[in-house]
């Protein structure tokens, strides 16, 4: 994992905070100090913040987890698909589906269904269907994958969350903790931090500070992914040695 600098978060302006009347009492411990009536982020527990973080979702992945990435807010999510999209994730980018963690076996079946529906278009089952039905059809599988594009891969609740700003997604916070799923979560000076498994103290509305955490997190989830499928590469020769033996 590359490293993570004091410089880089400098640079990517994590340490920009809200205004001092628009802080939340319990992010005080990590504001290092207020300068022009903005409350400025202690970029060394940023650092450490994420670099536990991005060490725990490797740690997920590695033995086979999967990390839901949430980011819906304008600058976030052409972000956040960018990065969950370049190493394999899930995401939401365009609004949390309610019940999506608390009414899995439901939200299952529509992901099944887009799935069926998306392999009758590609091997042109639809044919058979009048050409108006079939653009019909198109049109509601389209609108469909708006929302569940980012997820029709998961075959299970994932183990872990990752939210860009715990405010604007406390629709996806509520389910998470309902399913004492732990939360890594970017978490600005005007949030609360409670509850959060891995907060990471940061800017959660510049692009920079979003798309370098993003990235750092997209990293580990990447190198848990590798690490795994190493060992199952590992296991599998083991396994094929021992067959030739028997022979």
């Amino acid at each position: 994992m590359e490293e993570i600098t004091l410089q880089a978060l400098l640079e990517a302006g994590c340490h920009f905070g809200h205004k001092a009347e628009r802080w939340h009492p319990k992010a005080a411990s990590f504001i290092y100090t207020e300068k022009d009536g903005i409350h400025i982020i202690d970029l060394a527990k940023t650092k450490a913040g994420l670099e536990a973080a991005a060490g725990f979702v490797k740690e997920v992945t590695s033995g086979g987890g999967e990390v839901l990435f949430v980011g819906t807010k304008r600058q976030a999510s052409g972000v956040v698909k960018e990065e969950a999209t370049a190493v394999g994730a899930p995401y939401f980018v365009e609004r949390w589906i309610g019940g999506f963690l608390t009414n899995w076996e439901s939200i299952k079946k529509n992901i099944d269904k887009i799935n069926h529906l998306t392999k009758e278009q590609e091997t042109g089952a639809w044919k058979k269907f009048p050409k108006h039905e079939q653009v019909k059809l198109v049109r509601y599988l389209a609108r469909l994958k708006v929302f569940y594009g980012g997820v029709l891969l998961l075959t299970d609740v994932p183990k872990a969350l990752f939210i860009v700003d715990v405010r604007k997604e406390d629709a996806a916070v509520r389910e998470g903790k309902r399913r004492e799923l732990p939360i890594v979560a970017m978490v600005d000076t005007n949030a609360d931090p409670t509850g959060m498994t891995y907060p990471i103290p940061a800017n959660d509305d510049a692009v920079g500070s979003i798309q370098y955490i993003t990235h750092v997190i997209a990293q580990g989830y990447k190198e848990g992914k590798e690490l795994r499928q190493k060992e199952g590469e590992k296991t599998k020769k083991q396994e094929e040695k021992k067959e030739e033996k028997k022979k």
